[in-house]
């Protein structure tokens, strides 16, 4: 019986450790583990972990890398590697979140300076996240252009 009872504790123990057992993070905690890491690469890394395949990326028209993205490649491609060359310490600040169900709204200021003119800026900024089962399906963005565009010129 004394073996019967160890036997079922360390199943228990073992379980109690296993991924299953593992509480599902909000869509809330999700957005917020895209911005709110301790590094940048930290906060890709949960990017790509929660991104669907077929994730929409929709950068503001005006914005300088204006578009809808498919992919977390082409998102890569198209914005997070421009960003990451084309600008000093660019980055997004989050200010307040707003969860609705499969939406989270980040709302923020984005602040860089452009290197080819040394130009620093700060831009007030919305991004509505879609999330489907855990995962991020799309992401649009709402920018103050202009105050980007004046940097790079």
């Amino acid at each position: 019986m004394v073996k019967l009872i160890s036997s079922g504790l360390m199943i228990v123990l073992a379980l109690s450790g296993c991924s299953l057992n593992k509480k599902a993070m909000t869509n809330l905690e999700i957005i917020k583990s895209t911005y709110e890491g301790k590094t940048s690469e930290e906060n890709g890394k949960n990017l790509a972990e929660y991104a669907a395949a077929d994730i929409s990326w929709t950068e503001a028209k005006g914005f300088p890398y204006a578009g809808t993205y498919i992919g977390l490649e082409s998102i890569t491609k198209n914005v997070f590697s421009r960003l990451g060359s084309e600008w000093i310490d660019y980055k997004f600040t989050p200010e307040d979140y707003v969860a609705n169900e499969d939406r989270v709204a980040a709302f923020g200021t984005y602040t860089g300076t452009y290197k080819k003119t040394n130009k620093l800026f700060a831009a007030r900024v919305a991004h509505i996240w879609k999330l489907k089962d855990g995962k991020i399906i799309s992401f649009e963005q709402f920018v103050d252009s202009q105050t980007v565009n004046d940097a790079m010129k």
